[in-house]
């Protein structure tokens, strides 16, 4: 267990409960706003400059949720890494998620 409480918590229930023995999903609904969009073609257009992680998680619910829709994000630069930390572009981001992606 995590902490002192936890603890107390776990002593107070009975055998049945076991601690943190398997992981529930879940789905969060939120509303996206396109840039640009031709509703008539289900087409959308995202022009991004910072590609944030929020972001990122945003248009993988996309694609998985909407798969009849066409989004292509314009980068203003595709070749700017998604952290500090990493190697990875925004570009190859998404290469990687099956994203189309063009430079700006």
């Amino acid at each position: 267990m995590r902490n002192r409480f936890e603890i107390k918590v776990a002593k107070s229930l009975g055998p049945e409960y076991v601690y943190e023995a398997m992981r529930l999903t879940y789905t969060v609904e939120k509303k996206y706003l396109p840039d640009f969009i031709d509703v008539t073609g289900k087409k959308i257009v995202e022009a991004k400059g910072r590609f944030t992680a929020e972001d990122r998680a945003k248009h993988k619910a996309i694609k998985s949720q909407h798969p009849d829709w066409d989004v292509t994000i314009i980068f203003q630069n595709a070749q700017k890494t998604i952290s500090k930390t990493s190697k990875t572009t925004y570009a190859g981001w998404c290469e990687a998620n099956g994203i189309k992606w063009r430079q700006a």
